[in-house]
């Protein structure tokens, strides 16, 4: 079994998975909505909100026939925390973490 940072790690490691991390950053969203913006199915974005489920990074709640996304940003303070050791790196700071994330979002358009 891999230890749960290592879970946190793989599934930021995506960039479509980071890219609905962004997304959520500014609310709660219906599953339809967050495939609304990628060219892939349905059946593959679930797959994508599976594993930050997995991570932890994301919640999921049926809200009568449509599922919800709910960003988890506490789900990041572990992996934080690890970082920190590093001396690198300042504590997690969402408004510097969705910079990072729009960053990132923007070097992988072509």
């Amino acid at each position: 079994m891999s230890h749960p940072l290592d879970t946190v790690f793989a599934a930021l490691a995506d960039p479509t998975r980071r890219a609905i991390l962004a997304m959520l950053l500014e609310d709660d969203m219906a599953v339809t909505d967050v495939a609304e913006p990628f060219q892939m199915s349905l059946a593959a974005i679930s797959k994508h909100l599976a594993v930050l489920a997995r991570a932890g990074l994301i919640s999921q709640d049926q809200r009568g026939r449509v599922k919800w996304c709910k960003l988890e940003p506490d789900a990041l303070r572990e992996a934080s925390v690890w970082m920190m050791a590093f001396g690198q790196f300042d504590a997690l700071n969402l408004d510097a973490f969705e910079r990072f994330l729009e960053t990132e979002l923007a070097s992988d358009d072509p």
